[in-house]
């Protein structure tokens, strides 16, 4: 099951926003080939927080290492983009054109290329300044949302990274479609603020709806009565009752058989005006009760509800753990780790691992070989310190 086999992709990336794209397209099928600077892409030493980003973002992919602003490592380069299908970039705008590899640069090659740019911000004031995810969901309202009244908080993944190089995937199949048709070649920009923007639209609309600023999502006001997180006898639950039918089976499967046969509480509309009455007394019934056993009562009767997890904890996820993971070795070391798959089936079926996360620069001569470099010429770049 590989939907972009065929495709060639040329990936000058780092961090997580370039690398989704590749990775995306990479389990899809696609041939990725990531370019690394002579030294190695930093990103596979990163710490804390961002310990983990090569290590997801990065299998079924190849990696070459490669010294870019050598004539030789130019030239190589510029062999391959002309063989190849998408060419990806996230680097500072005007980086790559410095190193005349640009999209223009590329077009001149490859007349066909689709290029993608993963950038901070598209045409207008903010083009051409730094951005990371962060500073996107602070600009762009996402980070005020999530945290309370006057504590901005970012979301706890990269999501704007990760949600603008889904964005870039949709534009490149787009385009890859078109060129198909007989369309010309594209440059293609996906970017930081705006994904966040699109994001954070429902809130926009709200305001719109309703003549009232969204409140951050620790101050809102629910949609529905009973959709908060409870304190258990050991452990908390989330548990959402969200249309009329649940809330009668809710009431009788918990005891609250007089909120059943109350006709004023029988519209969701008037049991969220009555919330701060409904509230604390399934608080206090709930605490009193295990967490298994109250999840288990919430599955039976058909509830949206969910245990409260770390992410370490969705390995062993009965759910997730039957097909929802690849097993990989971390590069470097003998360590092995289950990282997700994308989230999608096909007929049923999750796609297949291609290729696990590659070490730095193993697929250099392979590569070179591709492009009609012989052994001894590969032997002279690597000695001249050009590929590695």
């Amino acid at each position: 099951m590989a939907f972009l086999s065929g495709i060639k992709v040329i990936e000058f990336s780092h961090m997580v926003m370039g690398p989704t794209i590749g990775l995306i397209l990479g389990d899809m099928g696609a041939d990725v080939i990531k370019i690394e600077p002579i030294e190695g892409d930093k990103t596979r030493n990163l710490l804390g927080s961002g310990a983990g980003y090569f290590a997801m973002y990065n299998r079924n992919k190849r990696s070459i290492r490669i010294n870019l602003k050598s004539e030789a490592g130019h030239d190589a380069v510029m062999k391959l983009i002309s063989e190849a299908d998408v060419v990806i970039e996230n680097f500072r705008a005007g980086a790559l054109d410095k190193l005349a590899l640009g999209y223009e640069d590329c077009r001149k090659v490859n007349s066909q290329v689709i290029y993608q740019s993963a950038k901070g911000f598209l045409e207008g004031h903010y083009k051409n300044r730094a951005a990371l995810d962060e500073v996107a969901q602070m600009m762009g309202g996402l980070a005020y949302m999530t945290g309370p009244v006057g504590r901005p908080l970012r979301a706890g993944a990269s999501v704007i990274d990760v949600t603008g190089g889904m964005f870039g995937v949709i534009g490149i199949l787009g385009a890859i479609i078109d060129r198909n048709n007989g369309g010309p070649s594209a440059h293609l920009t996906a970017s930081l603020f705006e994904t966040t923007a699109f994001l954070v639209g429902q809130h926009i609309a709200q305001h719109a709806v309703t003549g009232q600023p969204a409140a951050p999502m620790p101050e809102r006001i629910s949609a529905w009565a009973v959709y908060d997180v409870f304190e258990t006898a050991d452990d908390h639950v989330f548990v959402g009752v969200v249309t009329d039918g649940q809330w009668v089976k809710f009431c009788k499967e918990f005891g609250f058989d007089d909120w059943a046969n109350d006709e004023s509480l029988a519209d969701n509309r008037d049991r969220v005006l009555k919330r701060d009455e409904i509230i604390p007394e399934i608080r206090k019934r709930f605490s009193t009760m295990k967490a298994a056993d109250l999840l288990a009562r919430l599955e039976s009767s058909g509830m949206p509800f969910a245990p409260i997890q770390r992410p370490e904890d969705l390995v062993e996820d009965p759910h997730l753990s039957v097909n929802g993971f690849y097993d990989l070795t971390l590069p470097g070391s003998d360590t092995d780790v289950s990282l997700p798959k994308l989230p999608f089936s096909v007929n049923g079926e999750r796609l297949p691992l291609h290729r696990g996360i590659p070490e730095s620069g193993a697929d250099t001569d392979a590569v070179m070989q591709e492009i009609g470099m012989s052994d001894e010429e590969i032997t002279e770049l690597k000695e001249a310190g050009i590929i590695s």
